[in-house]
């Protein structure tokens, strides 16, 4: 909880300092970056969390994996986390800073789980759908088909959920009968 917190705060500040120097759009692509090597890397994780393993060895390492392909603004960023002994909260803060960028930007990220895969013309009825109700700029559909929910789909955005699957309509109508309400 308390490393959210600080991932939170230094994502923050990051935001703050790529807007002063108009670079917001290239951080952001090196956070994206840093997110994607960390997450497929779990050697990399595990260097970052480890405690034992120096500090100066750490920052090595990452200014040889991210270097030549960030902003001056990031590299800085993530030799000063270090040099803090914080490298444990560099995966965090750069999820929490793509977070961050999205909620200045309007983004939000819709979840569609359903029983076949989306049509283009379901993608872009769900996108209207959510730029309708949550008043967003652009939506990411992040796509999972669930053969078990026979049909339809459940859509979460944020805290909302929308279940519209036939499985759900199913188990409705059983607890219905179970109660006698039918």
């Amino acid at each position: 909880m308390l490393e959210n917190k600080a991932a939170s705060r230094y994502a923050k500040s990051l935001i703050d300092l790529a807007q002063e120097q108009n670079a917001l759009e290239d951080i952001k692509k090196d956070m994206v970056l840093v997110d994607q090597v960390i997450d497929d890397s779990s050697e990399l994780e595990a260097l970052l969390n480890n405690p034992i393993v120096p500090l100066d060895k750490k920052e090595s390492i990452l200014i040889n994996v991210f270097g030549t392909h960030v902003h001056e603004v990031t590299k800085t960023f993530l030799k000063l986390i270090v040099k803090k002994g914080r490298s444990e909260i560099i995966f965090g803060t750069a999820k929490a800073f793509i977070q961050q960028y999205n909620v200045i930007k309007g983004i939000v990220t819709a979840y569609v789980t359903s029983a076949i895969e989306l049509t283009e013309a379901s993608r872009a009825e769900i996108v209207a759908l959510v730029k309708k109700e949550v008043q967003a700029n652009e939506v990411i559909i992040k796509e999972k088909v669930n053969e078990k929910l026979i049909g339809g789909f459940i859509l979460k955005v944020g805290d909302k959920q929308f279940d519209a699957s036939i499985a759900n309509g199913l188990n409705k109508l059983k607890k219905e009968f179970a109660q006698g309400i039918v």
